[in-house]
């Protein structure tokens, strides 16, 4: 009651007219500023209802939708890393590297453990794990430990790799030989071709237990003096040990050509001081200086000359041919060269001389034989290599890289190194002391390799930009046509409308996939490069994939020659291609985008679906589908898991996301079907 009765005495008469006075002084001076000022943005009181057009009313509207939101924005990052990423993450097409093939996600190629950093004996490695002996005996091996088609854990070491017992260790592409520091010889992995333990020899193998029948004791093989043993090197399936100047090799003939007929003859398996394998031959470095490979071809090969013009022929520039007669020249002994180490990459073997001169032999694709520019006044004393880069040392304590170089493992210049050991694609660098300095090269997949070794994040990365290129292109010329096509039949009708449908029923009775795997199989007999190959196949795609939208862009035109403004612009005398295509067709745009947005998708599946059927783009050129097509069988279902489920959740992603926006589109569009609208 004090309350009410309060407020009645604040509302006097006297009060309320300086209220109407004021409140209509203020109504005067809004109308003044709206006359001779206009309208500002201050006035609440007569302030019109904001008029938005269709257009910002269909934006805002699409962005109140949080998962047409999230689906944009994941595939606006999709072709940015598609299209932008293959800047960055450069692809050789025709990289081919059987060592790395079938790896699963990892990325520890690299991660030396830490308790062996500082006391370093040896690293060892030949494919994707490495071993690593450290100073105090004790054995530690990263990378890709896990095969996943043999089912085998290499670091499941046997019961006689014990801690603290471990003297040296070998890596092979798919087995471990280990000597303890009691002598015996350990082996484990993959032995289905005599890698070690026993071997069936009938079938081209050769079995450890024959080799080193001399060291046998009891059931183990056992090396007595361990300060004799020079070398202990595993490669693709077999293992080389050098002890006492004396060869003994064994494992897998089939992957050395020269293997057999050297473990058979004593005189190239006697005062050896050092071995070197590739993946298909064996090199010897005799105590003498001289290099041994049975009666192999390949030592009458080309080689490359690290010392260029020096005793060659004119215009051989620093090639020689016949490279065991350039070292060793029979008419002038003082001319003879001295070998003082060898080594071996993949592919191709680098002889280095008591001059300092390398000599590369087999050496192709990968820049093996193309050397670094050793500064003037330093020798090289000691070789290095991986599966396909090459590393070498100077008297000065320095290191050069050179070859394959996709990873970094190359990429050294003049770095500060006593010693360098090199994994598959990596380069450690360890000075005087036996500690870790530095690392260069591949940490791993990502995303794992595929049946050839190549990086399925790289080639998911390349094959998204030629999918999503595709699609875009396929879209672009179907919706030209359909806008031609449905602008003409539904603005003429009559003949043309007649005409033009009948067309459009022609090319809808087609069955889609079958033609266009016919017109796939015929482009790809013709001999055309595969640039004009891939551009015929998004045209292709194009010409058969736009019926459904120029009928529906037909219908539309159909319902909007109606109206009244196409009357006032015939009144007007406006050609008629004009208003067909100047002024009903921005008002039929909305129905164009989102049947566009969804072709795009469509498109995407198809030039898929093509490649997967093995009719789209060809390898090595990779697609995300013919990525799918080459996980096609049951052994890569089954164990290679991340060769098609990578694959397939970019295009899930992709397409879904396309279908989502599209959908988002056909709602805030059309009226009849928006809600918020």
């Amino acid at each position: 009651m004090a309350k009410n009765q309060d407020k009645k005495q604040m509302n006097t008469p006297e009060e309320k007219q300086q209220k109407k006075s004021g409140g209509l002084f203020r109504t005067l001076g809004r109308w003044g500023k709206r006359m001779f000022f206009g309208a500002s943005k201050e006035l609440d009181v007569f302030e019109v209802e904001k008029l938005e057009s269709p257009t910002k009313l269909a934006v805002k509207t699409f962005f109140r939708r949080k998962l047409a939101v999230v689906a944009l924005v994941v595939l606006l990052a999709m072709f940015l890393f598609v299209f932008i990423g293959p800047m960055f993450i450069p692809m050789d097409v025709n990289y081919v590297d059987a060592l790395q093939a079938n790896k699963a996600p990892n990325y520890s190629m690299m991660s030396v453990p830490k308790e062996m950093k500082d006391n370093i004996r040896d690293i060892n490695g030949f494919a994707d794990f490495t071993v690593g002996v450290s100073k105090d005996n004790n054995l530690y091996i990263w990378g890709v430990t896990k095969d996943a088609l043999m089912k085998i854990d290499y670091t499941d070491f046997p019961e006689e790799i014990e801690e603290g017992k471990v003297h040296m260790a070998a890596a092979g592409s798919d087995h471990i030989i280990a000597i303890t520091t009691d002598g015996k010889v350990v082996g484990w992995g993959a032995n289905f071709c005599g890698q070690y333990g026993e071997a069936n020899e009938a079938d081209g193998y050769v079995s450890m237990a024959r080799v080193l029948e001399e060291f046998k004791v009891g059931d183990d093989f056992i090396i007595p003096d361990l300060s004799k043993i020079q070398q202990l090197v595993c490669g693709y399936q077999v293992t080389a040990l050098v002890y006492d100047n004396h060869l003994y090799m064994w494992g897998n003939t089939r992957t050395c050509l020269n293997m057999e007929e050297i473990i058979n003859n004593d005189k190239y398996c006697s005062d050896v001081a050092k071995v070197a394998l590739s993946n298909y031959n064996v090199l010897l470095l005799k105590t003498n200086g001289r290099i041994e490979a049975g009666k192999s071809l390949f030592l009458r090969q080309t080689a490359t000359s690290s010392f260029p013009g020096e005793g060659l022929a004119e215009g051989e520039k620093n090639r020689v041919k016949d490279f065991t007669t350039y070292l060793y020249s029979i008419k002038n002994k003082d001319n003879m060269q001295t070998v003082v180490d060898i080594a071996a990459t993949k592919n191709s073997f680098v002889i280095l001389t008591e001059k300092g001169e390398m000599l590369v032999v087999f050496a192709t694709e990968y820049r093996e034989d193309i050397f670094p520019a050793i500064p003037e006044g330093e020798k090289v004393v000691d070789v290095s290599t991986g599966t396909l880069h090459l590393i070498a040392i100077t008297d000065a304590g320095k290191a050069y890289g050179w070859g394959y170089n996709a990873n970094g493992q190359a990429a050294i210049f003049g770095e500060d190194a006593s010693i360098v050991y090199t994994g598959a694609n990596q380069t450690y660098l360890v000075n005087e002391n036996d500690e870790l300095t530095a690392s260069h090269g591949l940490r791993g997949y990502l995303f794992g390799t595929d049946n050839l070794g190549r990086d399925t994040f790289t080639r998911i990365v390349h094959g998204g930009r030629m999918t999503m290129t595709i699609g875009a292109v396929a879209v672009i010329v179907s919706s030209i046509i359909a806008i031609i096509v449905g602008c003409l039949a539904g603005y003429f009708g009559g003949w043309v409308d007649m005409l033009l449908m009948r067309v459009t029923e022609i090319f809808s009775a087609i069955p889609f996939l079958p033609f266009a795997m016919m017109l796939s199989f015929v482009i790809r007999n013709y001999p055309i490069d595969e640039t004009t190959r891939i551009l015929i196949i998004m045209i292709m795609l194009g010409l058969l994939s736009w019926t459904g939208l120029a009928r529906m862009i037909r219908a539309q035109v159909l319902s909007e020659r109606e109206k009244e403004f196409v009357i006032a612009a015939k009144s007007m005398g406006v050609k008629e291609s004009r208003i067909a295509f100047k002024h009903i067709l921005p008002n039929i745009i909305s129905v164009i985008l989102v049947s566009m947005t969804l072709d795009f998708a469509g498109c995407l599946l198809t030039e898929s679906s093509l490649s997967y059927l093995g009719f789209g783009v060809q390898q090595p050129q990779p697609t995300w589908g013919n990525m799918l097509n080459g996980a096609n069988n049951s052994i890569v279902i089954q164990n290679y898991w991340w060769q098609w489920v990578f694959p397939a959740i970019f295009l899930s992603i992709a397409t879904i996301s396309i279908n989502i926006i599209g959908d988002t589109l056909r709602d805030v569009l059309d009226p009849k079907s928006s809600r918020e609208k």
